[in-house]
């Protein structure tokens, strides 16, 4: 299916201002400092603005800096912690207000988008502890824990399984249910797609991937169960529904991780969007099947957190 001329123009977009963090994780030497490479790179996402009827403010979640999206009309308590991607080395919370500010409509939630630390200056699992311990403190300061649910975006994505785990783990808690979008759910990326959608995809390759886990995982190995969750315990999480495009080189690791779940006893939902892209749901409001993804994954969350 063709692309619309808007989607196609901020698509561009998009991978120049990712392109420009290459010397970053190369290790090369930099024009600009790390932070204002990825305050470009989150300018370019930010023009992916919200729906009318939103507010956006700034919280501290327990020592996590963070967004907090709101909307005009909310449901009760319902909260939704956003698990931004980018790699694990880039993106931001200013760059989501957008795709935030579409689901807390759609839910009548307050979403809280925590800035997690980034690679390679903080390696993983540094994102992943900052993500758990926003999760924390938002459980702590609910009235209704039950009315949380994750929503990630690729490496965010794949937090919201393993965030799920380690609250689990740490005897946390659970939120009501999550939503993976396009998924980074195996850092080895031994998936058939790596192959056969290299090239279709218009943002990732085997290759640029390859670079960017290598500078994200520092020590800890791709196969760890943590950094890619096809390989985690992931027995007792609650509801979990994975979006995927077709055309993503992820494809097949993400049908892997929602069939690990599955198998897990995990209640799951698969969904794969033909000829979509990596993350196309943050081009709500400017593409059709951007919108009905994320009408398609509230309607799975109204369904968690009633």
């Amino acid at each position: 299916m063709p692309l619309n001329d808007e989607t196609r123009e901020r698509l561009e977009g998009w991978k120049r201002a990712a392109m420009a963090l290459a010397p970053l994780l190369l290790g090369e030497p930099l024009t600009d400092t790390p932070d204002e490479l990825r305050i470009r790179y989150n300018r370019e996402l930010a023009r992916n603005t919200p729906p009318p009827g939103v507010t956006v403010s700034t919280v501290d979640m327990d020592g996590i800096p963070a967004a907090l999206v709101r909307p005009d009309t909310t449901y009760g308590d319902r909260t939704l912690l956003y698990i931004h991607g980018g790699g694990y080395f880039s993106g931001g919370s200013a760059g989501y207000y957008g795709i935030a500010g579409h689901f807390a409509k759609k839910l009548g939630a307050s979403v809280y988008i925590p800035d997690y630390r980034l690679a390679p200056e903080h390696p993983f699992p540094a994102a992943l502890e900052d993500v758990v311990k926003a999760y924390a403190w938002l459980k702590c300061k609910a009235t209704h824990a039950e009315r949380i649910a994750f929503v990630g975006d690729s490496a965010g994505g794949a937090m919201v399984v393993s965030a799920m785990v380690r609250a689990r783990n740490a005897g946390i808690g659970l939120p009501a249910g999550g939503v993976a979008i396009s998924p980074w759910a195996n850092l080895e990326m031994t998936g058939s797609s790596y192959t056969t959608r290299d090239g279709i995809d218009p943002l990732c390759t085997r290759d640029i991937l390859m670079i960017m886990a290598r500078a994200a995982l520092g020590t800890t190995r791709p196969n760890d169960p943590e950094a890619s969750p096809v390989f985690a315990d992931v027995r007792g999480l609650p509801p979990i529904l994975v979006q995927i495009g077709e055309s993503e080189v992820m494809l097949s690791d993400a049908i892997r991780l929602a069939t690990h779940l599955g198998d897990a006893r995990v209640r799951t939902s698969l969904e794969i969007w033909p000829d979509m892209f990596h993350v196309w749901p943050i081009f709500a409001g400017v593409l059709p099947e951007a919108d009905q993804a994320i009408e398609s994954a509230s309607d799975f969350l109204n369904r968690m957190m009633l």
